[in-house]
């Protein structure tokens, strides 16, 4: 597939999500107007089907024609598909951009991500088939990775552009947690299993955030702000059971969640912008993370510092300094 034709597939997914329905001629009119129209010609009827059949294939929208109407439109899909193809429309989008922009590779500043392409094709195939993995496992507080862990994958997911696969070790009979990016040696054993019954991937996650789930039950979780840093947390939110009550000096964000590791974490990397108001356990847990990191310092004797030899040019334009 070149680069042009998915140029036009998200270019025609994004018109009628936008527009709606659209006959022929109204989708050709705004083809005509169109920067990927090199020729200012309308799209044929025999390229339309083919693109819709392409559509179809690789994200998962089918695009019918009203009969009655004629007009063009996307059939509402399952909602638990959609997600996934927001996502798959969202990386063609920003690859075709990046692709296009080679020329200016030097100004583009990209995140170090751990690649997970190596290893996902071969769970992605598991989960189709329900077949059992084998693989070696590099785990950071190990000298010497897990060898031969034969594996029953039950879901994916990506959290702070980290794949993780979540199932059953057979030999422990424990549900766990891997990394994709730590992972070595994965081969599909051709041995099948069957999903168990207790098991529903659509709800494993719901009531915590990040790739930690435990035993406890969901707490009501409340977090103040202020005003600016509540903009970030609306546009970002940490979890989909978020509630946002604004007062005149402060914002309070609501939750029902575990608490869990990753949650602390993301609370500590918020420094003073967020102050837990609730649940108290919560409230304790981060002031007494915050202790023992005052008194890591405090215990680091003092040093003069010196600046380097390297001239740094002070930042002086406003703008640059803007949130």
């Amino acid at each position: 597939m070149t680069r042009n034709l998915l140029s036009r597939y998200i270019w025609l997914i994004d018109t009628l999500r936008q527009r709606g329905r659209l006959t022929r001629r109204q989708l050709n009119e705004l083809w005509k107007q169109s920067a990927l129209n090199n020729n200012g010609q309308p799209m044929c009827r025999r390229t339309l089907y083919n693109y819709k059949l392409a559509i179809s294939e690789l994200f998962g929208i089918d695009i019918e024609c009203d009969t009655a109407t004629f007009e063009y439109h996307i059939v509402d899909s399952d909602n638990k598909n959609t997600k996934l193809t927001d996502w798959l429309l969202n990386s063609s989008a920003v690859n075709e951009a990046l692709s296009n922009s080679r020329d200016i590779s030097d100004r583009i500043m990209l995140e170090d991500v751990p690649s997970a392409r190596e290893h996902l094709p071969v769970i992605l195939k598991s989960l189709k088939t329900n077949n059992r993995i084998k693989f070696d496992y590099h785990n950071y507080t190990r000298s010497r990775p897990t060898a031969g862990i034969i594996f029953e994958p039950y879901l994916t997911r990506i959290f702070k552009q980290r794949w993780y696969v979540i199932g059953l070790n057979v030999r422990e009979n424990k549900l766990k947690t891997y990394a994709l990016d730590r992972m070595s040696k994965v081969n599909d054993t051709g041995v099948s299993f069957k999903m168990p019954e207790y098991f529903n991937p659509e709800t494993y996650f719901e009531d915590s955030f990040g790739i930690v789930v435990n035993s406890s039950e969901p707490r009501e979780i409340v977090l103040r702000t202020d005003h600016f840093n509540a903009k970030y947390l609306a546009a970002l939110p940490l979890h989909s059971s978020q509630q946002q009550t604004v007062h005149d000096h402060y914002c309070l964000f609501r939750y029902k969640m575990q608490i869990t590791e990753d949650l602390i974490q993301e609370l500590l990397g918020q420094g003073s912008r967020i102050v837990v108001e609730k649940p108290h356990e919560l409230r304790l847990r981060i002031m007494e993370e915050l202790r023992k990191s005052i008194a890591a310092y405090e215990e680091i004797p003092s040093f003069s510092v010196t600046t380097s030899s390297r001239s740094v040019l002070p930042i002086t334009d406003p703008k640059v300094l803007e949130n």
